[in-house]
């Protein structure tokens, strides 16, 4: 995989661990200097994260379904077990 692919990846999982009850909200987030703007659509069991990475517009589209992603990222095919959830701590003040 090339480090794009990579990275988006890892950033998508990261930043939205849950997918389900989402319908087309476009999102964003910027990880290492690129922005991430995607879609989650919920069809069916699936779920599909559609967007481009900027500033290189580079496209993609991941589908979610049975614990497996499969699809295209900046012009190579992935396919993966999903990622298993990080606990996320936030510092309180």
């Amino acid at each position: 995989m090339t480090r794009f692919t990579l990275a988006l990846v890892a950033s998508l999982f990261a930043a939205a661990p849950a997918f389900a009850g989402d319908n087309a909200d476009s999102r964003s987030f910027t990880r290492d200097g690129v922005t991430y703007v995607y879609t989650s659509t919920a069809k069916g069991d699936m779920q599909i994260l559609e967007g481009v990475a900027k500033p290189a517009n580079q496209r993609f589209r991941l589908v979610v379904r049975n614990g497996w992603v499969d699809g295209n990222a900046a012009g190579n095919h992935v396919s993966f077990r999903v990622p298993k959830a990080e606990k996320v701590q936030v510092a309180q003040r």
